[in-house]
């Protein structure tokens, strides 16, 4: 009868251990915060931004401003996952032999961003591209780096990509385009994602416009880096005057971006100083941001 005790309490004494381990296992995960990256799938982004805005899936006849648009995107993300940190966006695009444009290279040095190419055909139909998405969608959620995946496309071909992500215990979210007419999401890809969200025309109209005759251009040249910067740290003298030092205090943690917003009133107020366009000028637009936290950090 003592053996037997003897053998419960040890059972016990496991039993315990275990416990505490779990609790202290449960106690860290509670602790790790939660990841989420951003996909976009290039190809369906010009084509439905382009005939929301501009009228044409045609990229010749429209310009993006990506890196402002990829901005708004990390800004929308970080309200619909408040509680959760950003891994990266991921870019996916095609190109002829898989060598990067200069617009492609421009995209891929931006911070947090990582441009995956697939190939053009001769028709200019991108290859490969779904395959990525669910490469990386896959590696992402098995390995625990994400535990939530925004996913801006419409194909059928990424349902595959949904269901292994899903499968490993990732969330899919699938952010759409607003269209004219009709839908420009295959609904197959609606049935399996876990949340839907549609952005409007609202959303994309600062950062797409189409092409015509040079505007701003008056004769002046285009400015050059240090211009911007200056233009820039007097826009954040100037807001600090208008919207107080406490208001513009608020967005220092978020460097180095800025609220869609904000951002946007920035570019507004910069063109009309300067009297030329900013849009689609990637490196002009850093330094514009650059000089505008530049103030703002040396008043701390």
């Amino acid at each position: 009868m003592e053996v037997m005790n003897d053998d419960l309490a040890a059972l016990h004494a496991r039993i315990d251990r275990t416990n505490e381990l779990l609790q202290r296992m449960l106690a860290e995960v509670a602790k790790t915060p939660s990841t989420h990256a951003i996909f976009v799938d290039a190809g369906y982004l010009y084509a439905a931004a382009g005939r929301l805005v501009a009228g044409t899936e045609d990229r010749r006849a429209f310009d993006l401003d990506a890196e402002g648009l990829i901005d708004a995107l990390i800004d929308r993300a970080r309200t619909v996952f408040a509680d959760s940190r950003l891994l990266r966006v991921y870019w996916y695009d095609g190109a002829r032999r898989r060598i990067h444009t200069a617009e492609q290279q421009t995209i891929a040095e931006l911070p947090d961003v990582k441009v995956r190419l697939g190939n053009l055909n001769a028709n200019n139909q991108q290859k490969g591209v779904d395959s990525l998405i669910r490469t990386d969608l896959e590696s992402l959620a098995r390995y625990r780096a994400i535990s939530d995946a925004a996913l801006l496309g419409g194909d059928e071909d990424l349902v595959s990509a949904v269901e292994a992500a899903q499968g490993y215990g990732a969330r899919v979210h699938l952010w759409g385009i607003e269209a004219p007419e009709g839908r420009n999401q295959a609904e197959p890809l609606l049935w399996e994602v876990d949340s839907q969200r549609t952005l409007d025309l609202d959303f994309f109209k600062p950062y797409v416009s189409r092409r015509t005759a040079p505007a701003y251009e008056t004769g002046t040249g285009r400015p050059t880096r240090e211009d911007v910067r200056f233009v820039g740290a007097q826009i954040a003298a100037k807001w600090l005057v208008a919207r107080g030092r406490e208001t513009m205090a608020e967005l220092l943690p978020g460097h180095p971006y800025l609220p869609g917003s904000v951002d946007q009133d920035l570019l507004v107020e910069a063109e009309s100083l300067l009297q030329y366009s900013l849009r689609g000028q990637a490196d002009l637009r850093r330094s514009l941001r650059d000089g505008f936290w530049a103030h703002l950090q040396a008043q701390c």
